[in-house]
């Protein structure tokens, strides 16, 4: 399925202003000019559209999965497993969108999803087999990611690129709400018609993709006629990441805010049994945060200042902990009601949009030459961690109430997050000092 990240919108690669053109710099540009760069129409609907099927998919998946086995740790495995692909091979799969044609491995990712999912809409598949497929389908993600990260800076240039990344948050979000509301109504009907809209919609990826996207040469064979050693450029990357203080702290954030945040989702079919509901009240329960995601993503976007944004990312990170752990605390009470405890995870949702300007602080601090492997360490390193989140919260959960494991991530997520928000402030203070200090262009 098609990974981004839950609590914000897609980390990507691309870097403001480059390729820009000699448009005033504080003329912020409109959607007509976004939409109307042809190759970005693609880019956009077919993420938008196969995010929707993704998220109606893994509710069914997770419904599935705890039917037959009433496992929170079983069950929260689902979410895992899409996650693990990124931390075991995502440096170096990622690589592959600057070896390959971008929109070659783009559309050969999503019709290479588009007939694993197939098979696993196959009404009766064992449990195994369907985990196995799953994780097949995860693997496509790393390039897939990647290639288009790149392909968003090829397309667009400027004050563009802020507006899109703003613009695909907020819809990213709307397509998880919609996926979640149906995939809850779906999965109490049968989970596999879940799965064969997923399918259908990376079918329908590939084609608008293989139709809309220009031909390129490989970025690695362009500019040097051979390509270089795979396992050489992933080794520089590391090497970059690891001596980039900026660039460190940027990762903790992300990596810590999104470890603590999102493992509540995989024990959310037990959360919402202990809540007395049933399937359709799970993608309702699931599609309360992203639905904060959206509102916060329109008022950050629009109405913030960007020379404010970056600021806002610690009281926003902390934002969007303190909500969890109040939830857990009223939830585990029993007589609240279900409506306090979607509020206060829509409450978290604005809060996650902490993502947004981490996003522009990251691609700050990545040179162009770097960009995509940083990225692809970004983002393995990401989903690694929601993966391990997921599992540890399930496997918590064999013991616990999932309310009582809901309160553990805001309140746990809010003192281990700390470190890494003050190590966040510090580089973001000496970058300002020396960017100050800088000759005038």
């Amino acid at each position: 399925m098609r990974h981004s990240d839950r609590r914000g919108g897609t980390l990507t690669a691309e870097v403001p202003g480059s390729g820009s053109s000699p448009r005033p710099a504080d003329r912020p540009a409109t959607y007509r000019e976004v939409f109307g760069v042809p190759e970005f129409r693609p880019l956009f609907g077919t993420f938008l559209l196969s995010t929707a099927g993704d998220e109606l998919a893994r509710v069914a998946l997770t419904v599935l999965v705890y039917q037959r086995t009433s496992s929170p740790l079983l069950s929260a495995l689902t979410f895992a497993i899409s996650h693990f692909p990124w931390l075991i091979g995502g440096p170096l799969l990622s690589t592959l969108a600057d070896r390959l044609p971008r929109h070659r491995v783009v559309i050969g990712a999503d019709a290479v999803r588009a007939v694993l999912l197939g098979l696993m809409a196959v009404p009766g598949m064992p449990l195994p087999v369907l985990l196995g497929l799953l994780l097949l389908v995860s693997l496509c993600a790393p390039p897939f990611e990647s290639a288009r990260s790149a392909l968003m800076a090829d397309v667009l240039e400027g004050e563009r690129y802020a507006l899109a990344t703003s613009l695909t948050t907020i819809t990213l979000q709307v397509a998880q709400v919609v996926g979640f509301l149906v995939g809850g109504a779906l999965a109490a009907l049968h989970p596999s018609t879940a799965l064969a809209i997923d399918a259908v919609t990376f079918a329908v990826s590939a084609l608008w993709l293989w139709a809309r996207l220009e031909r390129r040469p490989a970025p690695a064979t362009s500019e040097t006629g051979t390509p270089r050693s795979l396992w050489r450029d992933t080794t520089e990357g590391l090497r970059f990441i690891g001596s980039t203080p900026r660039m460190l702290a940027i990762m903790a954030v992300l990596w810590v805010g999104a470890l603590f945040g999102n493992a509540w989702e995989g024990i959310a079919a037990p959360l919402t049994d202990e809540l007395g509901r049933g399937s359709m009240a799970l993608g309702v329960l699931l599609a309360a945060n992203p639905a904060g995601i959206v509102v916060g993503g329109l008022v950050l976007g629009r109405f913030v200042p960007s020379a404010r944004r970056e600021r806002l990312v610690v009281p926003l990170v902390l934002l969007s902990l303190a909500p969890l752990l109040i939830a857990g605390l009223v939830a585990a009470e029993g007589a609240v009601p279900f409506g306090a405890v979607l509020a206060l995870l829509f409450l978290s949702g604005l809060g996650a949009t902490w993502l947004i300007p981490l996003n522009v602080s990251f691609v700050q601090a990545a040179p162009a030459a770097y960009r995509g492997r940083a990225f692809g360490v970004a983002v393995s390193g990401l989903y690694g961690v929601q993966g391990i989140g997921a599992l540890l919260a399930g496997l918590t959960a064999e013991g616990l109430l999932p309310s009582s494991v809901l309160a553990l991530c805001g309140g746990l997520g809010m003192i281990a997050v700390a470190p890494a928000l003050v190590s966040y402030r510090r580089t973001q203070q000496r970058t300002a000092i020396e960017a100050e200090g800088a000759p005038r262009a």
